[in-house]
């Protein structure tokens, strides 16, 4: 690792969550904003753990479910910073749940959240580069960066249509 960059182990991040009746609908699953939510405080540690500062979100890509989580499982939260620019890091967040009593395990969802680190005004701050060293690191970084030109692209596509739109 040079003294300008970190590498990804350095700042990622493992959470465990129980899954109890108040986090549950009717169906006893758990509902789908806890799961974002935690989603949301793992990705957090972990660009703060990158950047060595305060963050805030500033979006969250499409989440999909691949399947419930059911109270009494445990919910596994693994993040890491896939890619990092001037001022703002994407993380992408692997969620995995398990019956304890029975073993099952299901990958239950992927998110990536990007994250601005901010000074102690509140201003953006520069963060440090992300220097893969395996393999998946270099995919993940790869494709982190293309997520972001996609996010760019979204970003001044939805300014733009914004000034025009008229509220009903």
């Amino acid at each position: 690792m040079t003294s300008s960059g970190k590498h990804p182990h350095i700042s990622a991040t493992h959470q465990e969550h129980l899954v109890r009746p108040q986090h549950t609908n009717a169906h006893g699953t758990v509902f789908g904003g806890e799961v974002v939510s935690w989603v949301d405080i793992a990705a957090a540690c972990c660009a703060m753990r990158h950047s060595s500062t305060q963050v805030v979100t500033a979006s969250i890509d499409a989440m999909a479910f691949l399947s419930p989580i059911h109270v009494g499982w445990v919910v596994c939260l693994d993040a890491s910073v896939n890619f990092a620019a001037r001022t703002s890091c994407e993380v992408g967040v692997k969620v995995t749940a398990f019956n304890p009593v029975t073993g099952e395990r299901h990958h239950t969802a992927t998110a990536y959240l990007t994250f601005v680190a901010l000074d102690s005004y509140g201003r953006p701050t520069p963060i440090p580069p992300v220097e893969p060293q395996t393999a998946d690191e270099h995919r993940r970084y790869a494709a982190g960066q293309k997520r972001r030109e996609e996010r760019l692209r979204l970003k001044a596509a939805l300014q733009g249509r914004g000034a025009k739109t008229v509220a009903t």
